[in-house]
């Protein structure tokens, strides 16, 4: 009995592990080849309610409301986009034009003013070590503004090559956009079509998972929103305390930073903060630091609880999920992850899959 029972765990094991690594690879090498489609089909998902409520509302024919809506909808997020998108490169490239000045009028004056302070210490203590810790410290200098000059140059020629890489960008954009358009007009057709390509049983799974992946998604983008408007209401109060100017602006601001995982509240306030240590305002940076800091510890607290009751995962387990999904594949790893261990989650209770007892 006991020999049945480890082969059929290994065989349960080989097979759940051979499905997660094809889906891993699916993920991971395969979906930027799709990922127009994909984005088409889940803005045809997003617009087919609308359509259909204006095309019934209006007694006009579906597939004019369909190319009106589409055109309005690109139109729209277009013009943001653009303008977001040029203030941004805009932004980030003069910061990197800007670093080598920042170097000569900041941070060297604040180096060579810790040097003269360390070689007046050691003067007292042994004379014959002042020789070596001039040279130390020119070369820390030296190399230090090299490094920033070289790195500052560096980003600038990435930016630019990010610049030249539009052309590809865009035309992923027009695929897109022409994807929608087929897709919204015989949205009904296309999904019956793939529906009907299952068998019975696996047509309710998917409608199943489909209303279940949709309503936790929702819930997640719920819960960021809280999570967005409980760092903006401490980013208010803690800037306003160190009596920083425009303070809800700015916490509105690094508020909206917070919910990308690559750059965060961090992303802001920790150049912040050492820039300011730099031009000698330590009570600003002490400051900064300490709004920082606590913003990070209640945001670590409460996301795992917030986005684990929303998806009806234990807060530890909803941790490890955003880590791993965020390491695995960026911001869709932050959602997709959790989402889909909750929709495996609540298969399973329902009796639909057996992976848990």
């Amino acid at each position: 009995m006991d020999t049945e029972k480890r082969k059929s765990f290994i065989i349960n094991f080989g097979y759940y592990f051979i499905i997660i690594g094809l889906v891993f690879i699916v993920l991971k090498y395969g979906l930027p080849f799709i990922a127009p489609f994909v984005s088409a089909f889940v803005i045809a998902f997003l617009l087919n309610k609308p359509i259909t409520f204006l095309a019934k509302k209006c007694h006009v024919n579906r597939t004019l409301i369909a190319i009106a809506i589409v055109l309005v909808f690109y139109s729209i997020i277009g013009i943001l986009f653009t303008l977001l998108g040029i203030r941004l490169f805009v932004f980030v490239k003069e910061l990197f034009s800007y670093l080598p000045n920042l170097y000569a009028t900041e941070i060297q004056p604040f180096l060579m003013q810790l040097f003269d302070s360390l070689e007046h210490y050691i003067s007292k203590m042994d004379v014959s070590l002042l020789p070596a810790m001039n040279e130390f410290s020119s070369n820390v200098v030296q190399s230090l503004g090299e490094l920033i000059s070289s790195f500052s140059m560096k980003m600038i020629g990435a930016i630019s090559n990010y610049a030249s890489s539009l052309p590809g960008f865009f035309i992923r954009i027009l695929f897109t956009i022409i994807s929608t358009f087929f897709l919204v007009i015989d949205y009904k057709k296309i999904t019956a079509f793939l529906l009907h390509q299952l068998k019975d049983k696996h047509q309710k799974l998917m409608i199943e998972i489909k209303d279940y992946v949709v309503n936790t998604l929702f819930k997640c983008i719920l819960s960021y929103a809280l999570i967005m408007c409980i760092t903006f209401a401490e980013l208010s109060v803690g800037l306003s305390i160190i009596r920083i100017e425009n303070a809800v602006l700015i916490a509105f601001v690094i508020s909206i930073f917070d919910i990308l995982p690559v750059l965060g509240t961090g992303g802001i306030m920790i150049p912040w903060t050492i820039i300011a240590a730099l031009q000698g305002n330590y009570s600003l940076a002490l400051g900064l630091l300490i709004v920082y800091i606590i913003i990070t510890i209640i945001r670590n607290i409460l996301e795992p609880k917030i986005v684990g009751s929303q998806v009806g995962l234990h807060p530890l387990v909803t941790l490890m999920s955003l880590f791993v999904g965020a390491q695995l594949f960026g911001v869709l790893g932050l959602f997709g992850l959790p989402i889909t261990l909750s929709l495996l989650k609540n298969l399973n209770d329902k009796g639909t899959i057996h992976i848990l007892k």
